[in-house]
């Protein structure tokens, strides 16, 4: 009876797997895969002077395509500064591309760059602002820096939770 009832279940299971994948082939997630839900953290901007300021961030992530493609949402605010990034990023064989806008600043762009496992090696680049980013995705967090280019911030370092 036990042995008839695990294989049942067996044959259960890889139905079940045959009818969620294409012609039986086993689903591959991409490197967004990690990311998908809403996210909050804390980091810390670094002027140029040296000072730091604190950062308050929630993120929210929704992946498409097995992975490939990610929208995201990304609210940020400091005492100084309020930033309200939207935008996606597209995976095509570990080269990424996709498009940026923070309605703030009035700045939007392309983003460009390289995924390898859970880890973006990217570059912004805007109208009126341009930055180089990393960022690494575990299964509940997220690290994220960003160093600007020729504004008085030289870096944003953010850690996230999956909440």
């Amino acid at each position: 009876m036990i042995v008839r009832l695990a294989s049942g279940f067996a044959a259960l299971a890889l139905a079940v797997g045959f009818l969620l994948t294409p012609n039986g082939a086993a689903a591959i997630a991409g490197p967004f895969s990690d990311m998908a839900g809403e996210w909050s953290g804390s980091g810390k901007l670094t002027y140029t002077n040296g000072t730091n300021e604190r950062l308050r961030c929630r993120a929210n992530y929704t992946v498409r395509r097995n992975g490939d493609t990610v929208d995201l949402s990304i609210r940020c605010a400091s005492d100084s500064y309020k930033i309200d990034l939207s935008g996606y990023m597209t995976n095509d064989n570990g080269t990424i591309s996709g498009r940026w806008s923070e309605p703030n600043y009035n700045a939007a762009g392309d983003l460009v760059g390289r995924v390898s496992g859970s880890k973006v090696d990217a570059r912004a680049i805007g109208n009126t602002f341009s930055a180089r980013l990393s960022m690494t995705t575990g299964e509940n967090n997220q690290s994220v820096t960003i160093h600007p280019e020729t504004v008085d911030v030289t870096q944003i370092l953010v850690s996230f939770r999956k909440r």
